[in-house]
């Protein structure tokens, strides 16, 4: 226990920040398993913005949020991520102008 008057005041804020540290990670964690469990992008977006405000609060390291984000990427892509055919797209002919043509344009 703590026994000089600015200790006991580092425990209370201690205290404070822990319970807003674990309603962040909470969140994050289902934000995570709601994405393994229903993999869609809207799922996806959510859990990112998750993980992100637990880096900005020192809950998660940057790399493991990185990992973590990659890693569900990963489930998204193949299943929801249609491929499609790029379109072909005819070339634009344009004209060539010679020397004469343009000499007698500006008269």
């Amino acid at each position: 226990m703590p026994i000089l008057e600015n200790a006991k005041k580092a425990l209370r804020a201690s205290k404070r920040k822990a319970k807003y540290n674990q309603v962040v990670k909470s969140t994050a964690k289902s934000a995570i398993d709601a994405v393994r469990k229903n993999p869609t992008m809207e799922n996806l977006a959510a859990a990112h913005a998750a993980v992100d405000k637990a880096v900005k609060r020192n809950i998660y390291h940057a790399n493991k949020a990185a990992r973590l984000k990659s890693q569900l990427s990963k489930l998204v892509k193949p299943s929801k991520l249609e491929k499609k055919p790029a379109k072909k797209t005819a070339k634009k002919t344009t004209k060539k102008t010679t020397k004469t043509a343009k000499k007698s344009a500006k008269k």
